[in-house]
């Protein structure tokens, strides 16, 4: 991981790039390249904090550092008006967590290991979660459905959708937060260990005032690049030839994702597939119960305008059938190569979908 952070220098860059006023594609690059060392180095941080504290602190650490990046980046995109961005980039996570890092675990962890077993039972309270809450979010999307009007198109950044929908909005978003925190306390209870846990606990290697300064500047460099990377989208977007749509659901959501999803795939080449589990299907998870109801939440104090937890059909569709697929998979309790590759190959065709549209 540390080769990892060299690409910090790119942060600085960016900010360079962008004062120069050069093409905002290069700037865009160089703060996607940038955002990745520093979401690293705040996950490190946040897991040496984690060393410190007992299982229940580390918990709360993990809630709420674990997703930091992919927030801070949809709050400056809310500021700048961006809604439809934020909203894949929340989409983008899901299904890159469930289908692109387990995936990509599962095939990597199946050349070397031909059949990888794991615990069902938390694999299932994972998929379950993950299934639910994805559930809940499509809520809203329906009951506009169920009204007669249009889901939003694709390409229609600033649609209004109306007070009653802003409103159902909150309620969902509140009730999977409380569903999240819930299931959160239910599972530190359940998981305390004795003294023998804390036996096996590691030793941290940085200091806790190591930590938190780490922890306070990797959180600086996410929020200098993240505010260059959102301020490029539009202009990028238009000089690449993509749209804002597939920058957003893939180019976005990797992006926030990276350290943990190479964390992911590592561990499944060392037959951890537990870990794997816990990272790629209950990221997914936390994403859509957590991350997703406290960016909508976030959007009714920032930006121009609320954000209702609305979604199009490509988006439904996505999110569907990822989360079905990585319920399926994890349910039987072992994965092989053969099932990497079809959570790989419904990945990509999702993402060259999603260029087209």
């Amino acid at each position: 991981m540390p080769r990892l952070y060299y690409l910090g220098g790119f942060v600085p860059a960016a900010v360079i790039l962008d004062l120069l006023g050069v093409s905002a594609s290069l700037v865009f690059v160089s703060s996607a390249l940038g955002v990745i060392p520093a979401a690293a180095l705040m996950s490190d941080a946040t897991e040496q904090l984690a060393e410190h504290s007992g299982p229940s602190v580390a918990g709360l650490l993990n809630v709420t550092f674990g997703n930091a990046p992919e927030l801070i980046i949809a709050v400056f995109a809310l500021a700048d008006g961006l809604q439809e961005v934020v909203k894949a980039s929340l989409v983008g996570s899901v299904i890159g967590n469930a289908l692109l890092v387990l995936g990509a675990a599962m095939l990597a962890g199946g050349r070397r290991h031909p059949v990888q077993r794991f615990g069902v039972g938390a694999a299932r309270v994972q998929a379950i979660t993950l299934v639910a809450g994805v559930g809940a979010l499509v809520v809203p999307s329906v009951v506009r459905l169920a009204q007669g009007s249009p889901l939003p198109a694709v390409d229609d950044p600033r649609q209004s959708f109306g007070s009653d929908l802003e409103t159902l909005s909150i309620v969902v978003a509140f009730v999977l937060i409380l569903a999240y925190v819930a299931s959160l306390l239910a599972s530190l209870r359940g998981g305390r260990g004795g003294p023998s846990a804390e036996q096996d606990r590691e030793q941290p290697r940085w200091s806790r005032r190591k930590a938190l300064a780490v922890l306070g500047a990797a959180s600086l460099l996410v929020a200098v690049a993240s505010d260059t990377l959102v301020g490029s989208v539009e202009h990028a977007s238009s000089q690449i030839g993509l749209s804002q749509f597939f920058i957003g659901l893939i180019v976005v959501a990797i992006v926030g994702n990276a350290a943990e999803h190479w964390v992911a795939v590592v561990a499944a080449v060392r037959d951890k597939m537990d870990l794997t589990i816990s990272i790629a299907v209950g990221s997914a998870a936390q994403v859509g119960m957590f991350l997703a109801p406290v960016v909508v939440l976030l959007s009714f104090l920032i930006g121009p305008a609320p954000m209702a937890m609305v979604f199009n059909g490509y988006e439904l569709v996505a999110l569907a059938l990822a989360a079905l697929l990585a319920a399926a998979l994890t349910a039987r309790g072992r994965s092989t190569a053969r099932s990497g590759v079809a959570l790989l190959t419904l990945y990509s065709a999702l993402a060259i979908l999603s260029a087209l549209a």
